[in-house]
């Protein structure tokens, strides 16, 4: 297979990828109307769909999924006979947190040390980004050889199953062979990677209620029950002393055997700060990909600045369980609720709901689709071969996938390294591995559709 007018093509094209991605990223596009407007998620919704008219591709259409948002379909029909693939991206973001603490605007893609700054950059519209520049040096170097489907999910980052309930309901939308998932990340800068494995979730809001109205902490203080200080020791339950997850009846001693992960490269990938301690027990792969992790996403209670002194009558508390290969999300869900009731301190009464959930995802990598991948990565990173490694993030969809489609092979790839720092400020994108994945890609769909002709 020839690599190099994939490759120069590729590289042609990067100034309109960043000038299509600054356009993108631009968009506030958080799926949750509590915090941004709808109207910055349809207009990133109406940006994707002009990008596949653009392209050619027919049928384009903005879905309206059952929990309020829309994805983006589009087809782009190949040779006679040849093989269909999806390919996945979500245009949905997460919130930008503190937005004082980002160098540079969240929603305004800049440069900076060779690397391009803003919300979205990596997880996962520049997923959406790749696979257009792949598609682009196909037609530029001989035409798309596989007929393509893309998807672009409008709520993932918000595990609500919009358009998992969508395709169960239309399951003839995105057949496919094979489906490449563009949402996870190399292992690192330049290192070649597939993600094997995906932890699944769980997200429950547990609520506490001791009094009918908050107190006079001077008054009522040390005989009342304080709802924050109750809900301070039922979430103190969720960890042992080394910080191992302990929710009642979970299993929390599997091991990973593939690709490891140095503690030394882990500790300066999260930027732990020196003499602070890792979580947990077993290997680092083992803590992250293969055992489930209980995190306090959010707590309701009062902000230092202007706090009265008072004994809280009511607290809440958002909570994330990750959830290995091997475990089942709504076991895991019944157990971290079950745990929540039983653990409240004083009689505090209990109030739980579940805002998502997302089976764990384990992928075939001996399916021949992989092969055609390790070649197309082997040109694409010369000197590297492929890795495989697991990832503690979710996609539920995947499972959704692999249910509809059981023959298809699903590969998962994307921009999302250490250095990417999705989900937190200061996101960005390494233009290098954007240039070479969608190098990849594009390499992928060529060597995929000569092995189905052989």
């Amino acid at each position: 297979m020839t690599v190099r007018p994939i490759s120069e093509t590729v590289a042609s094209l990067m100034p309109r990828a960043k000038t299509e991605l600054a356009e993108l990223v631009a968009f506030r596009s958080v799926a949750d109307p509590a915090q941004f407007p709808r109207s910055e998620c349809e207009a990133a919704a109406g940006w994707v769909a002009d990008a596949l008219r653009a392209e050619g591709f027919q049928d384009v259409a903005l879905l309206d999924t059952p929990d309020g948002s829309q994805s983006v379909y589009g087809h782009l029909p190949g040779p006679a006979g040849a093989p269909t693939v999806l390919l996945y991206a979500h245009y949905d973001v997460q919130p930008p947190l503190d937005e004082a603490a980002w160098l540079s605007p969240p929603f305004e893609l800049t440069e900076r040390d060779g690397r391009w700054f803003g919300r979205g950059a990596a997880d996962c519209k520049g997923g959406f980004i790749m696979h257009l520049l792949a598609l682009r040096a196909l037609k530029a170097n001989g035409g798309v050889p596989v007929s393509v489907k893309v998807i672009a999910e409008g709520s993932e980052e918000q595990g609500t199953g919009g358009l998992e309930r969508y395709a169960e309901a239309h399951p003839e939308l995105l057949a496919a062979d094979t489906i490449v998932i563009g949402d996870t990340g190399n292992f690192r800068v330049g290192l070649p990677t597939v993600t094997a494995t995906l932890r699944g979730m769980t997200m429950l809001r547990v609520q506490l209620d001791t009094l009918e109205g908050n107190l006079h902490s001077g008054q009522f203080g040390g005989a009342a029950p304080d709802a924050l200080a109750a809900m301070i020791q039922l979430l103190a339950s969720l960890r042992s002393e080394d910080g191992t997850t302990t929710v009642d009846g979970l299993a929390t001693d599997a091991a990973w055997d593939g690709l490891q992960y140095p503690e030394d490269e882990f500790r300066t990938d999260a930027k732990v700060l020196d003499g602070v301690e890792l979580i947990g027990t077993g290997t680092v792969a083992d803590r992250i990909w293969a055992r489930p992790a209980v995190t306090v996403i959010g707590i309701d209670c009062p902000p230092v600045v202007g706090a009265t002194p008072s004994l809280q009558a009511s607290a809440r508390a958002q909570i994330s369980l990750r959830v290995p290969p091997g475990q089942d999300a709504a076991d895991a869900t019944k157990l971290l609720t079950a745990h929540l009731e039983s653990h409240a301190p004083w009689g505090a009464k209990v109030s739980v709901e579940q805002v998502g959930q997302g089976q764990p995802f384990r992928a075939d990598t001996s399916s021949p689709a992989y092969t055609s991948m390790a070649e197309a990565m082997r040109l694409a990173y010369p000197g590297e071969e492929m890795q495989s490694s697991g990832m503690g993030g979710s996609i539920p969809l995947c499972n959704t996938l692999a249910a509809l489609y059981p023959q298809a092979e699903i590969l998962l790839i994307g921009l999302s390294e250490p250095e990417a720092q999705i989900h937190a400020v200061n996101e960005s994108v390494s233009p290098e591995e954007l240039e070479r994945l969608s190098v990849a890609e594009a390499l992928f769909l060529r060597n995929y559709a000569e092995s189905k002709k052989s």
